[in-house]
C-alpha cells in the first residue's frame, strides 16, 4: 500500500478578507453563491489575490483536480493499493476513499469541493467518499506511522523516479509527498517530515505529471502490471 499526499495544496475557500473585493463580489453574483462558500480560484479572483499572503501558491484547485484524476484512475488505486490525502495550505486534510470517482468536468469538481467544505463530508449520509477535517500534515504522518517518507522537490537530492520507487516498493508502509501548489517550494516544516527530499527532473514538473509517473513506476516496481495482465491470460 502506497500513501500519496498532495501537500500544501492550493485548495481553499475564499478567505474573509477578500469577500468584499469587487472581483469576488462579481463572481459571487454570477454564480449566485455566498463568497464564503466559494473556492478560491485565480482564474476569477486574480485581482483580489494580489493582497493576500503567499498568493503565488494559492488559488489553483485545478492542480488538485488533475492530480486526483491521475491517481484515482490508476490501476494501483483500482486494486485498492493506493491511499490518497489532500493537505491544504491552511491545514485542512481531505481523506479520499479509493472508490471515489471524481467528476472530470472542472466546474462540477469545484461544486463538489464547495459542498465538501460546507458539509465536511461527501456524500452527507452513508459511507463517505471524501472527508474534510482540521489536521496538520505532521498529525497525519504520525497517524499513518510510515516506514519511509519521501517528498518531491526541485531543491532535493537528484534521483530518478525508478530509483526512488524501487526504494518505496521495498518499504512496508511508504508515503510519497507531492506539492499541490503552482509555484515555490515546500515549507521547512513539511520538508522536515520527510526521510528524504528528492528531485526527479532538472525542470519543474506539474504535480499531476509527478503523480502519474510516480504511480506508474511504483506499479512497475511491484510488478502490478504483470499481475493484472495475467487475468487476460497474458504472461
Amino acid at each position: 500500500m502506497l500513501t500519496l499526499i498532495l501537500a500544501e495544496s492550493a485548495l481553499e475557500t475564499v478567505p474573509p478578507e477578500l469577500w468584499e473585493h469587487p472581483a469576488v463580489k462579481r463572481h459571487s453574483q454570477i454564480r449566485g453563491k455566498d463568497p464564503k462558500f466559494m473556492i478560491l480560484d485565480r482564474s476569477y479572483h486574480h485581482a483580489a489575490m494580489k493582497t493576500i499572503k503567499n498568493s503565488s501558491k494559492r488559488g489553483r484547485p485545478d492542480i488538485v483536480h488533475l492530480s486526483l484524476l491521475e491517481a484515482l484512475g490508476s490501476p494501483l488505486s483500482k486494486e485498492g493499493l493506493l491511499k490518497v490525502y489532500v493537505h491544504t495550505s491552511n491545514e485542512h486534510m481531505i481523506s479520499v476513499a479509493p472508490e471515489t470517482r471524481l467528476p472530470k468536468n472542472y466546474n462540477r469538481f469545484i461544486g463538489l469541493m464547495e459542498h465538501l467544505f460546507e458539509q465536511d463530508r461527501v456524500p452527507p449520509k452513508g459511507k463517505p467518499l471524501l472527508v474534510l477535517e482540521r489536521e496538520t500534515l505532521a498529525e497525519l504522518i504520525k497517524t499513518i506511522e510510515p516506514t519511509y517518507v519521501v517528498a518531491f522537490s526541485r531543491t532535493g537530492k537528484p534521483m530518478t523516479l525508478e530509483e526512488i520507487t524501487l526504494r518505496l516498493s521495498n518499504e512496508g508502509n511508504p508515503v510519497a509527498i507531492v506539492g499541490g501548489f503552482p509555484h515555490g517550494h515546500f515549507t521547512e516544516t513539511t520538508q522536515n517530515l520527510a526521510n528524504e527530499v528528492v528531485c526527479v527532473d532538472p525542470e519543474m514538473l506539474e504535480a499531476w505529471t509527478v503523480t502519474s509517473r510516480l504511480i506508474y513506476e511504483y506499479e512497475r516496481a511491484t510488478s502490478l502490471i504483470k499481475k493484472r495482465m495475467k487475468t487476460l491470460g497474458l504472461k
